[in-house]
């Protein structure tokens, strides 16, 4: 048996704002999916994100609490084209109220990255190859 990653799912308190965090990210998401207990899209090459409320959770599991004891131990990472569009999309999402964690920096990796926080904590990379 071998499996495969299929789907990476986020556990969100609030539908209509953490879809609006990833709108700004250049994901599909239709206006109606904000009203949605649960949202699941695919992206291109076929892998699978999706969100649930805290109470879908609780509909099929009632003693999930979420993560204790600091910042989780993985992110969501998005590639942009240039280091120039990991600047705009890292200053956009600050300039609407998202957290930034860490702004632009050339990383030693030959990276353009940056690292902001959904609205649920989750962390979220921004990186380009840094031409």
């Amino acid at each position: 048996m071998q499996a495969k990653l299929g789907i990476v799912e986020l556990v969100v308190d609030d539908m209509a704002r953490s879809l609006a965090f990833y709108r700004q990210l250049g994901l599909d998401l239709p206006a109606e999916a904000d009203q949605q207990p649960h949202v699941d899209i695919e992206l291109p090459g076929g892998m699978r994100i999706a969100w649930d409320t805290v109470e879908t959770i609780h509909s099929f599991d009632p003693d999930w609490r979420p993560p204790t004891g600091g910042a989780g131990r993985m992110s969501l990472a998005f590639a942009f084209d240039t280091p120039a569009e990991v600047d705009s999309a890292y200053k956009t999402l600050v300039s609407l109220g998202y957290e930034g964690h860490k702004e632009p920096w050339d990383a030693f990796w030959g990276m353009r990255y940056a690292l902001v926080h959904d609205p649920d904590g989750n962390a979220v990379d921004l990186f380009s190859p840094n031409k």
